[in-house]
């Protein structure tokens, strides 16, 4: 092999691993391949589709749910606000109407948050969309702005109750289960789980 086509080689040899390692570090950010990987659940009531996309983070060892003190740190501390997963805002889209909790809920999409107690959670349906956690993040700048989320704006707040688990369930689920009169949603993690009941709202 004459230098000419050695060095053309080698050359595109190094090229298409930059490329490689380029397509690599892209995938790296892929909601797949996040720690707490995307989730969504789904369900349809009649003729109204109900859909949750949340952020499913794992125990991975930690104690979740608690209150913290000077010798102990939870994941998600009682008493505080909470996106309801990981990453980006937990977000609820309902194609009509629907009764959540026994109360109305127009057609559209929402975040959830929830502040979870020792025996029932207060979750909070609000129209603000976009948030990363309670905040926001730029794409353009990278520049992060705490506390976006504003209670103030919520459309709906409720109670769920607390159910006790007698084994942990180690990555956040949230599911539908079906119900005489519709659905619940199951949100279940370490060993407490909420539900939360929702059906098709009447006309008018």
């Amino acid at each position: 092999m004459t230098t000419r086509p050695l060095f053309r080689s080698l050359f595109l040899t190094a090229l298409a691993a930059l490329v490689m390692a380029g397509d690599a570090r892209a995938q790296d950010l892929h909601p797949s391949r996040r720690p707490s990987p995307l989730g969504v659940a789904r369900t349809h009531l009649s003729d109204t589709y109900v859909k949750i996309t949340y952020g499913r983070p794992y125990m991975r060892g930690r104690a979740v749910f608690g209150t913290n003190t000077g010798d102990a740190t939870f994941l998600v501390p009682l008493g505080q606000v909470w996106r309801l997963g990981a990453n980006e805002a937990t977000e609820l889209t309902v194609t009509n109407a629907v009764l959540i909790a026994g109360k109305r809920l127009e057609a559209g999409t929402y975040s959830l948050f929830a502040v979870p107690g020792p025996d029932r959670w207060a979750i909070h349906v609000s129209p603000q969309l976009g948030l990363d956690g309670t905040g926001m993040l730029d794409a353009e700048t990278g520049a992060f702005t705490a506390n976006v989320y504003d209670p103030g704006q919520d459309v709906l707040i409720f109670d769920a109750m607390v159910e006790s688990l007698d084994e942990d369930v180690d990555q956040f689920t949230i599911r539908f289960e079906s119900s005489d009169d519709g659905a619940h949603i199951l949100m279940s993690w370490e060993r407490t789980q909420v539900r939360v009941p929702v059906q098709e709202a009447p006309s008018g």
